[in-house]
């Protein structure tokens, strides 16, 4: 199942994916996206998608897939960002952070580089989106409280993070420095090779700057949720950002993207 919102004259709505066209979930208005991806609603949403009409609308002008929960992050999960900031990867658990949702832009709107910094990267992640509120999760059973996974374009001011690793949330915090989307895919539709062979790009002006699959990743998806959840409370619509393969310096005029190999891309022009 593929799930995205795109706005509509009272907000937004929810469509679902049918061959490439997108149809209106018409009795879902005001619903969270991860209350639809469990098993009593699929019949209910593959009736709707069957007869309804698609709507006007393309992929490429989705809105965030965040609707609700937080946004964690994992930092230097790939080797290949470590050599980006010159330094080593984490040895006991994965670098993390939590940023606030007031950072966020949808697909396609532009990103705006703060006078505060005079050197922001882009990168290109796989983002797990939380399907419902659970905590200490075992890292065998992260496919139990993962709705789907998404793409995620995340920025940081990142002078300040070589002047000082602990400003992490201040660097990624600035409005406009992530995006996430442009649709859910359902966990369902991978197994677990097929996930670790997802491949993700950090794409700038056309050009593949950092590429590499899910397998790759130093900590591991089941390992990133037994992690995040540890001790704490994850709530559902919560998406955890689990590294990139490496990070694009983005300045006026560029158009960067991130790519993520069977569940999508993110595109955004930098003023």
């Amino acid at each position: 199942m593929r799930l995205a919102r795109f706005a509509v004259e009272d907000g937004h709505q929810i469509f679902a994916a049918r061959d490439g066209d997108w149809v209106p979930l018409s009795t879902v208005q005001g619903t969270l996206m991860t209350d639809l991806v469990g098993e009593a609603h699929r019949a209910g949403i593959a009736e709707q998608v069957s007869a309804g009409q698609p709507g006007d609308v393309t992929l490429a002008d989705a809105a965030t897939v965040l609707d609700s929960g937080d946004i964690w992050g994992a930092g230097l999960n790939y080797r290949g960002h470590s050599a980006d900031l010159n330094t080593d990867q984490p040895v006991s658990g994965p670098g993390s952070y939590l940023r606030p949702r007031g950072c966020l832009i949808g697909n396609g709107q532009q990103i705006s580089l703060p006078s505060q910094s005079k050197r922001v990267t882009a990168e290109a992640e796989l983002g797990l989106v939380v399907g419902r509120a659970c905590k200490n999760v075992s890292r065998g059973a992260w496919r139990s409280v993962i709705a789907g996974v998404t793409a995620v374009l995340d920025m940081t001011a990142e002078d300040v993070i070589r002047e000082n690793p602990r400003y992490i949330p201040w660097a990624k915090g600035f409005d406009t420095f992530c995006s996430v989307g442009p649709q859910l895919v359902t966990l369902d539709e991978f197994d677990d090779d097929e996930l670790q062979a997802i491949r993700v790009s950090t794409v700038r002006n056309g050009e593949v700057v950092a590429t590499a699959p899910v397998s790759e990743m130093k900590y591991d998806l089941g390992y990133l949720v037994e992690y995040f959840t540890a001790g704490r409370t994850l709530t559902a619509g919560t998406v955890i950002c689990t590294g990139t393969p490496g990070a694009a310096v983005i300045t006026p005029g560029d158009v960067i993207k991130a790519v993520v190999d069977g569940v999508g891309t993110l595109s955004h022009t930098v003023a």
